[in-house]
């Protein structure tokens, strides 16, 4: 089973599986991955809700400092902030892509820009990631 493989079947039993992400490419640096825009993540109006869009994006830094921490640690998302640009409708597939802005010992700085199928930017997601090292 690939690195890919495994942390997707991380993510099947848990919330990120619920909303259907589906990882494509991750390494220490970057990480890419899809989600359908079922009517259930929507608005009224048949757009993707904004909790779903942030909660899609910080699952892929949550994935990008996983990657990188050291053994026997974890991680959890102190600080989000997103800005919203454009929507997607309800049946299309949203892409995001995650970056790495800061690798250290004790944080991790994530961007995630998540696009449309038109490939127009929806949001713009930036996280901060706690790494914990049980002692």
């Amino acid at each position: 089973m690939t690195e890919l493989e495994a942390l997707q079947k991380r993510l099947e039993p848990l919330f990120p599986g619920l909303m259907g992400v589906k990882l494509v490419e991750v390494s220490p640096d970057r990480v890419v991955a899809t989600m359908a825009v079922r009517p259930d993540l929507c608005t009224s109006g048949g757009i993707l809700h904004g909790g779903a869009c942030m909660a899609f994006a910080d699952t892929l830094g949550a994935v990008g400092t996983v990657v990188n921490l050291p053994p026997g640690a974890r991680t959890t998302t102190t600080d989000s902030s997103t800005k919203f640009i454009a929507g997607a409708p309800a049946g299309s597939t949203v892409t995001g892509e995650s970056t790495a802005f800061h690798k250290g010992r004790s944080t991790m700085v994530w961007q995630t820009l998540v696009r449309n199928e038109a490939g127009k930017l929806c949001a713009v997601v930036t996280q901060t990631q706690l790494v914990m090292v049980d002692r």
